[in-house]
């Protein structure tokens, strides 16, 4: 790996490129970071509804038929859903799910596969 790109911390992308101002930006999430900034922020927690820990780049399984708004049809329990995203708010898994496309989910109606 050339010494202008880097792995994205967000999404682990190995595509990272450098800005030029000491910060690098991943064209794949769009995440932007300098990484000689010291102050590591604490990684949020998000727990599966079995209690497992979530990590960005994991895949999971639907656990119940979930409702989307302005679909014919729910997502339906056992779909798998892979390369997840975690994201701030309340719907804190950011994923493309095939037949719906990209959405967020709830970690709480989903489990580590």
């Amino acid at each position: 790996m050339s010494d202008s790109m880097k792995t994205c911390p967000q999404c682990n992308s190995p595509y990272a490129y450098s800005m030029g101002d000491d910060t690098y930006t991943c064209p794949e999430c769009d995440h932007n970071w300098n990484p000689s900034e010291s102050a590591q922020t604490k990684e949020m927690e998000v727990l599966d509804a079995n209690g497992n820990v979530l990590v960005s780049g994991d895949s999971v399984v639907v656990i119940k038929d979930l409702p989307v708004k302005g679909a014919p049809k729910p997502v339906k329990a056992g779909t798998k859903v892979k390369n997840i995203r975690l994201v701030e708010g309340d719907h804190n898994i950011s994923c493309k799910i095939d037949g719906f496309g990209a959405m967020g989910l709830k970690s709480e109606f989903v489990k580590k596969a």
